[in-house]
């Protein structure tokens, strides 16, 4: 049924297909041996590399040249980056000893990798109904049947929800573990893998990606012996850039690659198995300090039978064995998380004057980057998953053209936000979502206020908490906020917001009393403007100047 392909398909090529036809392994390209190595450089301005979840989020510029004292995690290991592969098709097209089928508890041919069923045969359903299912991180192996491959490992992918981030991923880890575990089980040494995550599941892509190869890194650093070749397949283009884009990171193929990789990294790469680790959940044990036990005093003749166990209990004993190092840990979790509520209960008391003068709660703690990063890939990947199509129906927040400079600009009109009509944890999720393309690189928002002042508005703890969601790099990539008709109420919020909860960004705001001075930071083409601004811009500025707005060729003249 099969016949070889001639020629060697290459990473991101076009995948092939038809089932009639059988790539070898020798016609795949190894990642070591792949010409790009461009894939790390983020700095090239490729847009395909400003990703949702991994634009370098915990590194600020001038951090990068600390990186020099830091020891990598995942070394250079040309043994081990012999065995990667990368190829963009089907896995059950290539001829190798184990193909991996990414489907659901019930091995159900339904909810199986598309196109697997139907090359291997009506047998391999069969097979499957005999196995009496497959729980969620686990793996079974069954014959191939037609495919060219020896047998096929069904594992079943977990389903990605926020809130328990954590367990998806680590039973997305032990997928891939359990797989390569039962390749070496059956005497097999080469294996082609697809992506075990599905949209149907909810799992967001890169951070998947991140799971599955730091697992086959940690595995391979064990079983290198055991297993020749792991094969990356992808079915689209995004999924083939995602990994020509992270596998650096964990297979890196020279010293370059390994020194940008230590500042590209997550924070967390797992332990040695690549599964996430949980400080709560640890066994903390510290050894006997190394202390010599002097010799207990001799209990007195002259004292009773009764009295030698007090004599030799005594406090000056004890106190040789119970070393306070032994009894106490440094940063253990609980301590951690004490500190932390200190932190909130000072921080909530020191802001209480600014909810008195009715500026919201601004308290808690600031966050620290890893935990803002955290609570951006949350935020990002479960706007992704939903429909907010009503939110941007409200043009509340949208795209516009460019600046006077270039740069990208965000539009946001106040008299349109409605909080009484308005669920803001859903606004809070599209705005991530909008923000999300633009705040990889230098940009800037226009704020127009023109009307806003008689529509109810948020409070300072509430944007403070937005701040925080949209993270560290809409913080140092903003260029300015220029607000178009501020009112006093309007500048003594943005004074609180500057002395209460950031003074970094709310220092880049531009107050512009007028459209025309507007025009001079961001052209009049660049701007879809509502037309009750210019009416009110009129009703305000009564006065000199003039505007033309170039889609109604309507002139506004001021006496």
């Amino acid at each position: 049924m099969y016949r070889t392909v001639a020629t060697a398909t290459t990473m991101g090529g076009v995948p092939t297909d038809n089932v009639d036809f059988v790539v070898t392994l020798d016609q795949v390209p190894r990642w070591s041996d792949a010409e790009s190595r461009s894939s790390l450089e983020y700095e090239n301005g490729d847009p395909s590399f400003s990703n949702s979840f991994f634009p370098d989020p915990l590194k600020s510029p001038e951090e990068e040249s600390s990186r020099n004292g830091m020891v990598s995690r995942f070394p250079v290991d040309h043994e081990i980056n012999s065995k990667i592969y990368l190829w963009r098709g089907q896995p059950w097209n290539l001829e190798v000893d184990a193909v991996v089928n990414s489907t659901n508890e019930n091995l159900e041919e339904a909810h199986s990798s598309p196109g697997l069923h139907a090359a291997a045969g009506p047998g391999l359903a069969e097979e499957c109904a005999t196995l009496g299912g497959c729980r969620t991180g686990m793996a079974k192996v069954t014959n191939a049947y037609d495919l060219p491959a020896r047998r096929v490992i069904h594992t079943v992918g977990p389903k990605y929800a926020v809130k328990y981030h954590t367990a998806a991923e680590n039973a997305l880890s032990h997928c891939y573990r359990s797989c390569l575990e039962l390749l070496i089980e059956n005497g097999l040494r080469s294996i082609a893998m697809g992506c075990i995550y599905t949209e149907a599941k909810n799992y967001p892509r890169e951070p998947a990606a991140h799971v599955a190869i730091r697992t086959v890194r940690r595995l391979l650093e064990k079983q290198k012996d055991e297993i020749t070749a792991v094969v990356f397949c992808t079915g689209t283009s995004s999924d083939t850039e995602i990994y020509k884009r992270l596998l650096p990171l964990y297979f890196p193929r020279d010293k370059h690659e390994e020194e940008v990789a230590i500042s590209k990294l997550p924070a967390d790469v797992g332990d040695e198995n690549g599964e996430t680790i949980i400080d709560e959940r640890k066994i903390r044990i510290k050894p006997l300090p190394k202390t010599a036990n002097p010799k207990p005093s001799e209990a007195p003749d002259e004292l009773p039978v009764s009295d030698v166990g007090l004599v030799r209990r005594n406090s000056s004993y004890l106190d040789t064995y119970l070393d306070p190092a032994f009894m106490s840990l440094i940063k253990d979790p609980d301590q951690r998380r004490q500190e932390q509520w200190e932190k909130t209960s000072q921080a909530q008391g020191g802001w209480n004057c600014a909810k008195l003068l009715g500026f919201g709660d601004l308290g808690g703690p600031p966050l620290s980057a890893a935990e803002e990063y955290s609570l951006h890939s949350r935020y990002i990947s479960k706007a992704n998953s939903l429909n907010l199509s009503e939110i941007a129906e409200m043009k509340i927040v949208y795209r516009g053209g460019v600046d006077s400079e270039g740069r990208p600009v965000m539009v946001v009109v106040g008299a349109h936000f409605l909080l009484r009509c308005l669920e803001l944890e859903r606004f809070v999720l599209y705005v991530v979502k909008e923000f999300e393309p633009l705040i990889q690189k230098p940009y800037t928002i226009v704020y127009l206020h023109s009307a806003a002042s008689l529509q109810i508005q948020p409070d300072l703890g509430w944007m403070r908490r937005l701040q925080q969601i949209l993270g560290r790099k809409h913080q140092r990539n903003l260029h300015a906020i220029y607000i178009l008709h501020p009112t006093f109420h309007l500048k003594a919020t943005i004074f609180a917001l500057q002395v209460f909860a950031d003074n970094v960004v709310w220092k880049k705001v531009v107050y512009v009393d007028r459209l025309l001075q507007l025009f001079r930071y961001v052209p009049r083409e660049q701007l879809t403007i509502p037309d009750f601004v210019f009416q009110h811009d009129l009703e305000v500025n009564g006065g000199k100047g003039l505007i033309v707005d170039p889609r109604t060729k309507y002139v506004y003249q001021r006496p």
